[in-house]
């Protein structure tokens, strides 16, 4: 490993680094909707539940690992393999956190390009007098253009490999900073416009009523993934992120802050749509079209709707953008671990490279749009190759990952390289002991629920 890493220059750079990373299009386009199907306040109870009892005690665990060992997602597990001579199998962990973030990015980049391009149109007025059928067909002719989503990807891709270049201090720093300080502002912009305008009284009963009996099995695996993908956990981001922590800065603070932070984004993002949703009769529940098709019905309805537009497509970009940053790290400082060349060079063969296998997935929508690569295989039949990896790398990958980190930190480790952060012996055994017990608790209620 190279002697020359960078560090965050303070608690609260990295804390706006870490933030910016897991809190993107996750947050602002998925949570919305996905409660939406799951039931409204039901799925954010059990949401909140998950990044509590779930997501924080993991995501301790893959600060620590990467706090520990210094390095890319593969060096910092296998320097805790050699330090408490475990079983290699462990560096499973590593590989994970680098396959994750270059295939996830591949996929992803390909929605933050549809992002990029709202925005474009959001600022000319483009949505002005726009109708439903209209709105529809708007998206369609995105999708359908495979020259034109190419070029949104590249544009998306060339842009984050611009920030990873610049390094940790000029480049991460400086745009996760700003990333956090207008998601902020804008999404508060946004809660208050919609109070004044459409009042908080149908989101605030849509999102805190409970009803027990949608606590289903379904709604709580849509809960579990949900907070693992908001959180940021087994993507190899907060691994490497904390890697360049300095030691005086303590992992289990520093991880409460974000889960904290990653709840009330998701809470404040319900709140900024959902009022617009229920005041124009629209659906909560419209799926991944509720951003690219029914959103922009809404805004050409409202007052001052294409400054609204604006702001929100703005917001989607920024948080798409930084998540990229956050994915393209560990492949980058793996690299560099590798080869010891610089970060410019690295960024731009890691961003080709992300760019070239990311267009199957693009292309999905529309050369693409009938192959079917697993179509032998009945659960896999009907998907894409967009499909097909959004399913391994969030469904299988990513839960695979996590669970990994907490076993990993639980038994083999059993937290020793975490424990000097905890601040009493009692915080200590109270985590161990969530790590070690936790995946009992879930499996008996998944199995008690219908």
């Amino acid at each position: 490993m190279t002697t020359d890493r960078e560090n965050w220059s303070s608690r609260l750079s990295f804390y706006y680094a870490a933030a910016a990373a897991a809190i993107g299009i996750g947050s602002l386009w998925r949570f919305p909707y996905i409660a939406g199907q799951y039931g409204g306040g039901t799925f954010v109870l059990l949401y909140v539940l998950f990044v509590i009892l779930f997501c924080l005690p993991v995501m301790i665990a893959e600060m620590s690992v990467g706090k520990f060992g210094k390095g890319s997602p593969t060096a910092s597990v296998n320097a805790a393999v050699a330090q408490e001579k475990t079983s290699p199998f462990w560096r499973l962990i590593g590989y994970l956190g680098l396959v994750i973030p270059f295939f996830g990015l591949s996929y992803f980049s390909v929605i933050a390009g549809w992002s990029l391009d709202y925005a474009r149109i959001a600022l000319f007025g483009g949505f002005s007098d726009i109708t439903p059928t209209a709105s529809a067909a708007m998206f369609g002719e995105l999708v359908a253009s495979p020259w034109r989503q190419a070029i949104m990807q590249f544009v998306f891709i060339a842009a984050v490999c611009c920030i990873i270049a610049r390094g940790i201090h000029r480049g991460i720093e400086v745009i996760s900073k700003i990333k956090m300080i207008s998601l902020f502002l804008i999404l508060l912009i946004l809660l208050v416009y919609n109070a004044i305008a459409f009042g908080m009284s149908d989101a605030a009963r849509y999102v805190f009523s409970v009803d027990a009996a949608g606590i289903t099995r379904e709604a709580v695996i849509a809960a579990m993934g949900q907070a693992l993908i908001t959180a940021g956990i087994g993507v190899g981001v907060l691994m490497t992120y904390s890697s360049y922590l300095p030691p005086q800065i303590s992992v289990p603070q520093s991880s409460a802050a974000l889960c904290l932070s990653v709840i009330l984004i998701a809470l404040m993002a319900g709140f900024a749509i959902f009022p617009i949703v229920f005041h124009f009769g629209l659906e909560p529940s419209a799926g991944p079209g509720l951003i690219f098709i029914t959103l922009p019905i809404a805004f050409d309805r409202m007052f001052a709707g294409e400054i609204i537009a604006v702001m929100f497509f703005f917001l989607v970009v920024v948080s798409a953008f930084t998540s990229g940053v956050g994915l393209l790290e560990p492949v980058v400082a793996w690299l560099q671990e590798k080869t010891g060349l610089s970060r410019v060079r690295l960024s731009i063969f890691a961003g080709a490279a992300i760019w070239l296998v990311g267009l199957p997935s693009l292309l999905s929508f529309n050369v693409f749009a009938d192959l079917r690569p697993l179509f032998f295989v009945p659960f896999f039949a009907d998907m894409t190759i967009f499909g097909l990896l959004d399913y391994f790398v969030a469904n299988v990958f990513l839960s695979t990952n996590a669970l990994l980190i907490l076993l990993f930190m639980a038994w083999p480790l059993g937290g020793r390289i975490a424990r000097t952060d905890f601040g009493s012996e009692a915080t200590f055994h109270i985590w161990r002991g969530a790590l070690r017990y936790g995946p009992l608790a879930l499996i008996v209620l998944l199995l008690l629920l219908p």
